[in-house]
């Protein structure tokens, strides 16, 4: 599991007076959620951005009062216009305790139905997962190498991982490969012709 590094600051105050102060100073306001308390505090928008812009699933590890926190993120809000980070709640991991996350659904092996002329379409990006904190998982795999044109794969198949339960209904469509209009037009000539003979 890959792990960002945060150094971050305390902050004794909170509200929304205080956070725009922080703002103003170029840093974001922070809450770590835990079952001991929760904990404001103060980061640079540089120790956030390699947990924030990736596509990847990342641990973080809070440097925080010379204690370290293990954290997942919990919910990051933007400015509703230049988009720029205004606040970002955490999750503190606690050994053997079951969390909800998001990863991102990796596909693997080349489609026969993309070999044939179709163009693969991949509907969702990540699923919901269920586990405990030691079996978080970085990524899912879903193997597209038997996905022919005009096939489907659902949640259901993605490959299983022990210790972790995908919350998503079994019967959501993941990935498909469309049949081109072209291609279409040109299987429906070839069976008007298999007709005719």
């Amino acid at each position: 599991m890959e792990t960002v590094v945060i150094n971050a600051t305390s902050r004794k105050t909170s509200g929304t007076t205080a956070s725009g102060q922080l703002r103003r100073e170029g840093k974001v306001p922070c809450v770590l959620y835990s079952s001991e308390g929760n904990v404001p505090f103060c980061a640079d928008p540089a120790e956030l951005r390699n947990l924030l812009y990736t596509p990847k699933f990342k641990v973080a590890e809070i440097k925080l009062d010379d204690t370290v926190h293990r954290c997942i993120l919990k919910e990051v809000q933007n400015h509703p216009v230049t988009d720029q980070v205004i606040h970002v709640d955490f999750l503190k991991l606690v050994k053997g305790k079951k969390v909800k996350v998001d990863v991102p659904v990796v596909l693997t092996g080349a489609a026969v139905g993309v070999k044939s002329g179709g163009k693969l379409v991949q509907r969702i990006r990540t699923v919901k997962v269920r586990s405990s904190s030691e079996n978080i998982i970085p990524e899912l795999y879903l193997d597209v190498s038997q996905l022919d044109l005009g096939q489907t794969l659902r949640v259901r198949d993605i490959q299983p991982v022990s210790g972790v339960e995908i919350i998503n209904p079994g019967s959501t469509p993941v990935v498909g490969v469309e049949i081109p209009r072209a291609l279409k037009s040109g299987m429906a000539e070839e069976a008007k012709e298999a007709v005719k003979k």
